[in-house]
Order: structure tokens, then sequence, then C-alpha cells
């Protein structure tokens, strides 16, 4: 078994840590030792993050930051460098939902899907990783989502940004081979956050909760293992359309994996 503190004395960005798996991975990675850099936009939710780490014995640094706006993520990194010298992990976790058929949306929808999704992850990666390949060690966590995998209606925008991660980071873990620096992916399947609070889906096919997939993106990390997909169900609907597509969108139809809106998602 691992050390609990597997991670002592690691830095640690974790952007899009004011919610979700984002506030979940920051606290475990807390747990397992690292000094944890949290940042998003929502500077009072960081904060009161920040406190609950202190009062468990953890240390954090809070920064505001927009993964869209590129002097944002160099500040970021800045600070980070400035407070505890160098960046050891990088999760890689902002993401946006944008949901809508394809031919409802307009460009500014795909473009917004894409720069936060997309580019803002590269915004992170390209400014962490030169460093890392220069002192031989790190470790870069992508979230991504098994729309990055396997696309569902509606969600032509997201899933365009999700595959873009995916060809990337398949791209890039293949360039790392042997630098020192690893590199993992979580693919999780409908999570309950914030961002999808909205969103209801079928019983067979329920969301899964930010912990369990922050426990498992912190397994994955401790075997530096390349791809993380969660729950494992997930994995039958890829192989599913890997064998024959037509059948995987029947089922996509038939157990209405694309969900719909509605206020109230409990029970559902």
């Amino acid at each position: 078994m691992a050390d609990p503190r597997f991670l002592q004395d690691k830095t640690a960005i974790v952007t899009g840590a004011s919610s979700g798996i984002g506030r979940a991975l920051a606290i475990l990675l807390a747990k397992a030792g690292a000094r944890v850099v949290l940042a998003s936009r929502n500077v009072a939710a960081l904060e009161s993050l920040a406190a609950e780490i202190h009062e468990q014995g953890g240390q954090s640094l809070v920064v505001q930051t927009d993964v869209t706006r590129d002097g944002d993520v160099e500040a970021m990194v800045r600070r980070t460098l400035e407070k505890w010298g160098q960046v050891d992990i990088l999760v890689a976790n902002s993401g946006l939902y944008v949901r809508g058929a394809a031919a409802s949306l307009s460009w500014a929808d795909f473009e917004r899907a894409i720069d936060v999704n997309y580019f803002g992850m590269l915004r992170q990666v390209l400014r962490v990783l030169p460093p890392m390949l220069e002192r031989h060690s790190g470790q870069v966590v992508l979230m991504n989502s098994l729309d990055g995998r396997q696309g569902l209606p509606l969600e032509s925008a997201y899933v365009a940004a999700k595959h873009a991660i995916t060809g990337f980071g398949r791209v890039l873990r293949q360039e790392l081979r042997g630098t020192g620096v690893y590199l993992t992916v979580v693919y999780p399947g409908r999570v309950d956050t914030p961002m999808i609070a909205n969103l209801r889906v079928p019983r067979i096919s329920p969301k899964i909760s930010a912990d369990a997939v922050a426990l498992a993106t912190l397994d994955g990390m401790k075997r530096r293992d390349p791809e993380v997909i969660i729950p494992v169900e997930g994995i039958a609907l890829l192989y599913l359309n890997l064998l024959s597509p037509r059948l995987a969108d029947w089922c996509v139809r038939k157990l209405h994996l694309e969900g719909w809106w509605g206020e109230d998602t409990t029970g559902v």
C-alpha cells in the first residue's frame, strides 16, 4: 500500500478548485501531503476551501484565475513559483458545460466551449511542462469526460472540446515517454456537480459523486495510469460503439442517456 502522504512536500496546482471534482481532489491532495494551489474565478469559494485545508493541517495558496486569459494563467504559475519554487503536479480541471442541438448553437457557443475546456487546459499545460521536462520530474492530470470518448446528443460543443483533449493527451503521453514526466487523463461519466445540477439522467446511468472521481484520480496518479475511466460501466458503451456505432446510437436513444433539463434532480 502506498504511503498515505505519498505527495509530501510536492506542489500541486488544481484549477476549477472552487467546487465539484476540483474541490474534492484538492482536499485529497492536501491530505496526501501536497501543497495545493487553489485556482478558479470564485475567490470566496477558494478561501473557504483553503480554510478547510488549513484546519486539517494542510498548506494551500489561493489564486484567482480565469483559464481563458493568458495573463491569469501566467500569474497563477508565477505566484506558485514565488511561494514554493516549482510545480510538481498540474490538475487541469476547469470546465464549462455547453448544451444544445448543434444546429441551434451559435458560433460563440462553440468558441466558448473550446476556449474554456480545451484552450484553457492547453494554456496551463504549456506553462508548466517546460520546467517539468527540464527537471525530468512532474505529473500532469487532464480532467476529461466520457464525452471525450463517446459523444451524446445535445452536447456537440462540449464533446468537440473534450475530444480535442483526448487527442492531445494521447499524443502528449507518447511524447513524454522516458522524460520523467507522467500524464494521466481522467474520463468520468456524469458527475453530481453544480455544472450539471439541473441535468436529470435516467436511473440506469446515475450521476457519480465528485468524491468518487477524486479518489479514482488519486489512485490513478499513484499508479501513474495513462487513463482513468469511472464508472467502469462506461467502458461498455465505448466498446459497443467500436463494434457497432448504429447499435450504440440505438442504446443511447432507447435509454435516454442524453438526459434532460429539470429543476429538481432528486430521486432521478
